[in-house]
């Protein structure tokens, strides 16, 4: 008898709109428009996982830098019992392979994934992933990968086996904070 083949989540979230002040690129903070749209993701999420049977966030693997943090830090007030993000270099300005490296580490335990980094990292590792049943999220994706936009993923059977294509493109979308979700 083989074990029954257990289904993860991936999330794949861009960072909401940052600023462009005067300061190193890792310190630039959200703008006003990030700072109203990163809720409204976590929002998403949120009733996401009440769509979704046994959607969850176990774990959250985030870029160190400001706006990616802040990102992380407004989505997590709207989540019922978020984890503790785990900040990794590797993920500001990675390449989809670092990305995808950074996945395949991901302990076997963990059943819902999120990554909080920059594009076109993010939208490079959604297309990558995605398998050719994704559709239209996958179109969408493709075409725009703004910021606050997120993709969801199944993933079938082990982290460490999360191959290109490998991974079912469930839904895309562009949460706002003026209520304007585009992609629902």
């Amino acid at each position: 008898m083989t074990a029954p083949v257990t289904t993860r989540y991936l999330i794949v979230l861009r960072h909401a709109k940052a600023a462009w002040p005067d300061v190193e690129d890792r310190q630039r903070p959200l703008a006003e428009r990030g700072r109203r749209d990163a809720p409204a993701a976590g929002r998403w999420l949120r009733e996401a996982g009440r769509r979704l049977d046994a959607f969850a966030i176990d774990r959250v693997v985030c870029s160190p830098a400001r706006r990616t943090r802040e990102t992380w830090e407004l989505v997590a007030k709207e989540l019922d019992g978020p984890p503790t993000p785990v900040y990794d270099g590797r993920i500001y300005a990675a390449t989809t392979s670092t990305l995808l490296t950074v996945v395949r580490e991901t302990p076997a335990r963990v059943r819902g994934l999120l990554l909080v980094g920059h594009n076109p990292g993010m939208q490079h590792l959604a297309v990558t992933l995605a398998d050719t049943e994704s559709g239209e999220p996958l179109a969408r994706a493709r075409e725009k990968y703004p910021t606050s936009g997120l993709s969801v993923f199944s993933v079938p059977g082990d982290w460490s086996d999360l191959a290109p294509g490998g991974a079912l493109l469930t839904e895309f979308a562009i949460p706002r904070g003026d209520g304007a979700n585009e992609g629902d």
